[in-house]
């Protein structure tokens, strides 16, 4: 297949190849790295397509393998590298000017408080305030899902408590 071929091929696919990388990443920016690694991964092994067959499936197949093996190699550091500032949709402001200075405090105490309750209870938390189902925090911790659902009832009675504390002053 020569380059030109492929890139119209590819061109062909992409609103397919987004829907699947979509559902497979549940991430508009997830989903589009992984459309350009599988791109880049096809086209670096273009020349093993056998002409006449089904290249859809052929992509689909890059693109499948190449989230599984990256879901593994994530799945190792068990940790969720989302920022603090993406779990900050209980802190709006109810004054008609934003106070960009109280936000930043009320983040600050949210963190803090997020902190306070612990690593096995945080983690699991956060990668469900994420959007993972449950199974995948369950797979990624390597605990059972009772285990990570009962973390996150307990996250979520512990920050109740710590926010009860803190504004009821």
């Amino acid at each position: 297949m020569t380059p030109q071929e492929f890139t119209q091929e590819i061109g062909k696919l992409e609103n397919l190849l987004f829907s699947f990388a979509l559902r497979l990443t549940r991430s508009q920016q997830d989903a589009q790295d992984l459309i350009q690694e599988t791109s880049m991964r096809a086209y670096r092994h273009r020349d093993k397509f056998t002409m006449g067959t089904n290249f859809k499936s052929w992509v689909s197949t890059i693109m499948r393998n190449t989230y599984i093996n990256n879901y593994r190699k994530n799945k190792s550091r068990k940790h969720v590298n989302q920022p603090i500032e993406h779990f900050t949709f209980a802190l709006e402001s109810h004054s008609a000017v934003p106070n960009q200075g109280e936000h930043d405090m009320r983040l600050k105490e949210l963190k803090g408080m997020l902190d306070g309750i612990g690593e096995i209870y945080r983690i699991p938390f956060m990668m469900f305030l994420r959007g993972y189902e449950y199974k995948e925090i369950a797979d990624q911790m390597d605990i059972p899902i009772g285990t990570v659902k009962s973390r996150i009832f307990l996250a979520r009675q512990k920050m109740k408590m710590a926010i009860g504390d803190r504004y009821q002053h």
